[in-house]
């Protein structure tokens, strides 16, 4: 009887993943966990501490700081998959899960499931001819070689991708090497996971090429099966029943998918809400029950999109499938710089980006070039971005896969802050006031159209007065609305003084602080 393996990357809520994995080995299965190095180590030991002496679990080692996008994902599986090799020499299968995964059929009928099929469970299809890749760079993936994070490093990565254009530093892909792409989450038989540790041991050279390319965990195991495997045992699909919105991002589901979810012709769902705890306790019985006959009717995508292009509650324009669950997450910390001077704002960004791991996001809701993922066309217009506030900021925190995140804004944007200080989630204000001198005045009149060069210094001279009063008034409503967490950087205040608000603003010692505050020429012009 098939005897499964899972491969459990995870990076947060310790306390489920305690639940998931006891649920996973009560039916006689095994786990092998990587737990994110990036997350805190008081929650690595309370998984370790829960199930340090249950004889079906191992742990990934070392354990690695993962970045999406990035090797460091690859890496993190192979140390998982090591670990759950040398443990558990019973296991007949391996497969791949997230946190946020749960079983949508018994246990009973997942071995049966394996059992009944000599093949392994992927999707591979062929990198340059498939359509694979909707969006974003494709070739350039591979022929260049990624050293940053394009998430973390957006500039530089992209910088670094066009100097290697331009000096035409391409690469050759390894000659035998057909690169594949598809989904990460797969389920390989023991055998398929032995032939690829024998293979990377002798290839270094596959290797190194898979630690530079991006996004290798979309093909490097893609690559390896078809690589190795008869073309005849594999079964170019994954086990794991996804779905993504008009947007781009995955599906979420909710207490009420229970029955659709165990409708379809998969073995697991991603991704559960953490919210869903009726939907997970249900699921959890479900996978140590027996004699359970499931109807498979397959038709999860075709309703999802029926329901969302009539709204949750049946009509046409009825609440759009966003809106059912208008909350950031109350886990997640949204924290936003104001400031008139989008400069200042934007330099401060720059630095507090080299001691931080924390996106940062300049003036997303002011200024249409800001650079922005690919989220399926929310992010295209200034007037989307602001309509879908809520669910474009919940799409930002799952592309840059953080509870932390920082976005710049105008202070006229009063009423953006005040949807978001609203909100379940943590929210934090960084104003910065400037002194404003009558020349940036006069330049900023004619940046909005208030003025234009030909504009006489009579007419500047009663316009002035205006745009100051304006901006007076614009930095009195923030005071005025009575923020919780409202700190103030000041142009005339010491580095001393600012160190305090930026390390309670940002939550950082005080000396990484007063390094921000005493950055040269902060609020230049």
């Amino acid at each position: 009887m098939a005897k499964i393996a899972y491969i459990l990357l995870c990076h947060k809520d310790p306390e489920a993943i305690v639940l998931q994995a006891e649920r996973l080995t009560a039916a006689g299965d095994y786990i092998s966990i990587h737990f994110d190095a990036r997350a805190p180590l008081k929650d690595f030991r309370t998984i370790r501490d829960a199930l340090g002496d249950n004889p079906n679990v191992t742990f990934a080692r070392p354990r690695l700081r993962c970045g999406w996008g990035e090797w460091s994902l690859v890496q993190a599986t192979l140390n998982a998959v090591e670990a759950a090799v040398d443990a558990f020499p019973r296991a007949t299968h391996f497969y791949m899960l997230s946190g946020d995964c749960m079983p949508i059929k018994s246990a009973e009928y997942t071995h049966r499931f394996l059992d009944t099929r000599d093949v392994d469970f992927i999707e591979s299809f062929d990198f340059f001819d498939s359509d694979w890749i909707k969006t974003g760079m494709k070739e350039d993936r591979l022929i260049y070689r990624h050293f940053l994070n394009e998430r973390k490093h957006k500039r530089l990565f992209y910088a670094a991708v066009e100097t290697q254009r331009r000096f035409g530093l391409k690469r050759a892909i390894p000659a035998d090497i057909q690169v594949q792409i598809g989904s990460q989450w797969w389920c390989l038989r023991r055998r398929t996971i032995e032939w690829i540790l024998d293979f990377i041991r002798k290839r270094r050279d596959v290797l190194r090429f898979f630690r530079t390319t991006w996004i290798p965990d979309e093909t490097f195991f893609q690559t390896l099966v078809r690589h190795l495997v008869p073309e005849r045992e594999i079964e170019a699909r994954s086990l794991t029943f996804l779905m993504f919105s008009d947007y781009g991002m995955p599906v979420t589901f909710y207490n009420d998918h229970y029955d659709l979810l165990l409708s379809q012709d998969y073995l697991y769902a991603r991704k559960i809400s953490p919210e869903a705890e009726d939907l997970k306790a249900r699921l959890g019985t479900l996978y140590a029950a027996h004699d359970v006959e499931f109807r498979v009717s397959n038709e999860g995508r075709s309703l999802y999109k029926f329901l969302t292009g009539r709204g949750r509650i049946g009509r046409r324009f009825g609440m759009r499938f966003w809106e059912t669950e208008s909350s950031l997450g109350r886990e997640r910390e949204l924290l936003i710089v104001i400031s008139k001077k989008w400069h200042v704002a934007k330099r401060l960004l720059s630095h507090i980006r080299q001691i931080t791991d924390v996106p940062a996001i300049e003036y997303l809701f002011n200024e249409v070039d800001t650079p922005l993922p690919d989220l399926g066309g929310i992010q295209s217009t200034l007037e989307k971005r602001a309509r879908h506030r809520r669910a474009l900021m919940r799409m930002l925190f799952d592309y840059y896969a953080t509870d932390r995140m920082i976005v710049c804004m105008d202070p006229d944007s009063l009423d953006l802050m005040q949807d978001f200080a609203s909100d379940r989630s943590k929210t934090r204000f960084l104003k910065l006031s400037c002194q404003f001198s009558d020349d940036y005045l006069i330049g900023h009149a004619r940046r909005i159209g208030l003025a234009g060069e030909q504009t006489g210094q009579v007419t500047l001279d009663r316009l002035l007065p205006t745009i100051r009063n304006d901006m007076v008034y614009e930095a009195d409503r923030i005071r005025d609305t009575g923020f919780d967490h409202l700190y103030q950087v000041r142009e005339a205040s010491t580095a001393q003084e600012n160190a305090s608000a930026l390390a309670d603003f940002l939550s950082i010692p005080y000396d990484q602080a007063l390094s921000l505050a005493q950055v040269e020429d902060l609020f230049a012009d």
